[in-house]
C-alpha cells in the first residue's frame, strides 16, 4: 500500500530542455538576453559616436593649424583669411603663421604690408613692377630673430621710415638682423629711417647678402654691422648707399664684408672699417665708388683695435677727404685706385697675383 504525503509528485524536465539551458543559455531566457544585447549595443554605439567625435575635432584642428608653403598678400585682403590666392590677407604679420617655415609670401598687389618679425625660414617677395611697401613709425620694419640654420630671403619689397619735417616719431631701423644663418635682401629699397637702414647687430655670426638695393636719407648709416663673439661675413653686390647721416656702409666689431660693383656717395663717410670693442673688422671693395661723402670717402681703424679696408679698382671723387687710416687701422691697395682727394693707401702696396 502506497500512501500519498499531499504533495504533487515530482515531475521530471525534459531532457531537450536541459540541453537546451546548458547549450545555449540565451534561449532558456530569450527576453532577457534581448534586453542585456540592447543595453550593450547602446553602448558600443554611443562609444562609436564618441569616437567618432574627437576623430572629427582632431582632424579639423590639424586642418585649421596646417600652414601652407605658399601664402598670399593683397592691399585689399584680410588676415581673417586662409591667404590664399583667392582668400589673401592682409598684412604680412597675418600671413607668416599661415606659412610654413621655409615657405614663401607672395604680395598680390600694391599695398602696405606692415611691420614684422622673421622666425623662421622664409621668402618675403613683393613682385615685380608694383609697389609692395612696409611703412613704419616708432619700430623697425622687419627684425630677423631666426635659428641658427634659418635663411630668410626679403625680395621686391619698399621700406619706408617716414623720416621728414614734422615727423618725430620716424621707424628705427629698416631691417635689423639680430640672428640666424643667413639674410638674403634682394631689389629692396629702403629710406627715411632713423637709425639704419640694415642694421646688424648678431652673436652667432651667418652671411649677409645684399644685391641690387639702395638704402638712403637714414640718420645714421645705411648698413652697419656691429656684431659680438663671432665674425659675420657679408657681401654687398650692386647696391647704392646715399645721403645718409652718417656712413654709407659701416663695418665694426666681427664684420667681414665684401663690397663689388657699388656706390657709396652723399654721406659724411663713403665705406668705414673700424672695431670698437672687440674682435675685428675688415672691408673689401672691388670695382666701387665713393664720391661726393663730406668727411671722407674711406676711413679704416680709429679706435686702436685692428680694421682693414682691401682696395681694387676703387674711384673716390669729390670727398671731404679720400682715405682716412686711423689708429689700428690699415688700407691696403693693389695698386689701382683713383683718388682725387687727400690721403693714400698704407704702404707697402698688395701684390696682384
Amino acid at each position: 500500500m502506497i500512501f500519498s504525503l499531499g504533495f504533487p509528485p515530482l515531475q521530471e524536465e525534459p531532457a531537450f530542455a536541459l540541453r537546451r539551458r546548458h547549450f545555449c543559455p540565451r534561449l532558456a531566457n530569450p527576453g532577457q538576453h534581448l534586453k542585456e544585447e540592447f543595453k550593450t549595443g547602446g553602448e558600443k554605439m554611443r562609444k562609436i559616436n564618441l569616437l567618432a567625435c574627437l576623430a572629427i575635432v582632431l582632424l579639423g584642428t590639424t586642418l585649421m593649424n596646417a600652414q601652407a608653403t605658399r601664402t598670399w598678400v593683397s592691399g585689399v585682403g584680410d588676415d581673417a583669411n586662409p591667404c590664399s590666392r583667392t582668400a589673401p590677407c592682409k598684412t604680412f604679420a597675418g600671413a607668416i603663421s599661415k606659412t610654413a617655415p621655409g615657405g614663401e609670401i607672395d604680395a598680390l598687389d600694391p599695398g602696405g604690408f606692415g611691420a614684422l618679425t622673421i622666425t623662421k625660414s622664409i621668402t618675403l617677395d613683393g613682385g615685380g613692377g608694383q609697389v609692395a611697401s612696409v611703412l613704419v613709425a616708432g619700430t623697425n620694419g622687419i627684425v630677423v630673430a631666426a635659428g641658427a640654420t634659418d635663411v630668410v630671403i626679403i625680395r621686391n619689397l619698399r621700406l619706408d621710415g617716414l623720416l621728414g619735417a614734422g615727423n618725430a616719431n620716424a621707424g628705427i631701423n629698416g631691417i635689423r638682423w639680430i640672428s640666424g644663418k643667413a639674410l638674403h635682401i634682394e631689389n629692396v629699397e629702403i629710406f627715411g629711417f632713423n637709425n639704419n637702414g640694415i642694421d646688424v647687430a648678431k652673436s652667432d655670426g651667418g652671411q649677409l647678402f645684399v644685391t641690387n638695393t639702395v638704402v638712403q636719407n637714414c640718420t645714421g648709416s645705411g648698413l652697419r654691422a656691429q656684431n659680438t663673439a663671432t665674425t659675420m661675413f657679408g657681401t654687398i653686390r650692386n647696391s647704392t648707399f646715399e645721403q645718409n647721416g652718417f656712413v654709407g656702409a659701416y663695418a665694426n666689431d666681427f664684420s667681414n664684408i665684401s663690397v663689388f660693383d657699388s656706390v657709396s656717395s652723399g654721406n659724411q663717410f663713403g665705406f668705414v672699417a673700424q672695431s670698437l670693442v672687440g674682435g675685428t673688422a675688415t672691408m673689401n671693395i672691388l670695382t666701387s665708388m665713393t664720391a661726393n661723402n663730406s668727411v671722407a670717402g674711406m676711413q679704416s681703424g680709429g679706435s686702436g683695435i685692428t680694421s682693414t679696408i682691401n682696395l681694387e679698382g676703387v674711384g673716390l671723387f669729390n670727398n671731404g677727404t679720400g682715405m682716412i687710416v686711423g689708429g689700428g687701422g690699415t688700407i691696403k691697395s693693389w695698386g689701382n685706385n683713383y683718388n682725387l682727394g687727400l690721403g693714400t693707401p698704407t704702404a707697402p702696396n698688395l701684390t696682384q697675383q
